[in-house]
């Protein structure tokens, strides 16, 4: 019964969202707020439903809960259980984020029963001027960080990063960061709906309400010993997996295709793939998918040869 799985994309208003999500990907949304599109989701009352083939209308959980080592792969149900491990997301801020940061996984367990999140950024679209906030200018300790809070310059001691299309970052759990006005991306992370807000920009909704910050606990998340090698190189050479981020929750690469490319996927793990541009086919020897610029695809870890074709396409291809 297993075969590569689309979802139907949940979507998210959000204060800081726009129209880009629509215009770029035809995400089927008429609001001029929508921040979000999650792609593959088990996150609790946003559990990602399948759009085609034989299993249309399952709800993930339900496969993961069913095939186990099958869709997962066993080292990874061994792991994981059938808690699936991976959140994926197609993100518009026509507004700057809050500056936050995310729990690890020990204080996430312990405050919230749930995964830390650590995560990556594949910038997909820029305006000019446009910026990412990660990390600090330079060194910074917990009490010159609590001073810059206090007094309202918490921004003095960012690093505030102009970015461009292919520009990727990662963000590991404790350091703190900020999705920039004009910034469109995909993002890979733990599946994890913690966010710990620290500054929202004096930012308030129609109804002049400000948003929860929770520099309470927030203060606790904090690595402020990390350095600053956020920023990923990763080489692009073409019709081949290139590596970006490597790290014990995901494994992320690079492709760019212009032909066909058969897969032999060894590595005991789902896939999925991300089409960050153009279009690529997916197909098995029963099935043909095609995803397009700001759609998804999984591969479950028993379907271990496929093919992907293109005649141009861009991907991100993940896997645990």
């Amino acid at each position: 019964m297993l075969h590569p799985l689309k979802f139907q994309p949940i979507l998210k208003d959000k204060i800081w969202g726009g129209e880009k999500l629509n215009q770029y990907f035809n995400k089927n949304s008429n609001s001029k707020s929508l921040g979000e599109s999650w792609e593959v989701s088990t996150v609790p009352n946003d559990i990602s439903v399948v759009s085609n083939g034989e299993l249309s209308g399952h709800l993930l959980q339900d496969l993961v809960d069913k095939y186990k080592a099958d869709f997962l792969g066993e080292k990874n149900w061994k792991r994981f259980g059938n808690a699936f491990p991976l959140l994926i997301k197609f993100i518009d801020a026509k507004q700057d984020l809050s500056i936050q940061l995310h729990p690890n996984d020990e204080l996430a367990k312990k405050r919230h029963n749930s995964f830390g999140k650590t995560e990556m950024w594949y910038v997909m679209q820029a305006d000019k001027d446009a910026n990412l906030i990660v990390g600090f200018k330079g060194e910074v300790d917990k009490a010159t960080y609590l001073k810059h809070l206090e007094n309202n310059t918490l921004t003095e001691i960012l690093n505030f990063d102009k970015v461009k299309e292919g520009d990727t970052y990662f963000i590991e759990a404790g350091r703190v960061h900020a999705i920039g006005a004009g910034v469109l991306l995909a993002e890979i992370q733990q599946t994890s709906d913690v966010t710990y807000r620290v500054y929202d920009w004096d930012r308030v909704d129609d109804e002049g309400n400000a948003r929860e910050l929770h520099n309470d606990i927030a203060i606790d998340a904090f690595d402020f010993e990390m350095k600053n090698d956020f920023r990923v190189d990763y080489n692009t050479q073409k019709n081949t997996s290139n590596e970006m981020v490597s790290c014990p929750f995901f494994t992320t690469n690079f492709i760019e295709i212009d032909a066909d490319i058969e897969v032999n996927n060894t590595r005991d793990s789902f896939m999925i793939y991300m089409c960050v541009d153009g279009e690529v086919e997916v197909s098995t020897n029963a099935t043909s998918d095609k995803i397009f610029k700001g759609e998804t695809i999984l591969i479950p870890a028993s379907l271990k040869n496929f093919k992907l074709k293109s005649n141009y396409g861009k991907l991100l291809e993940v896997y645990v």
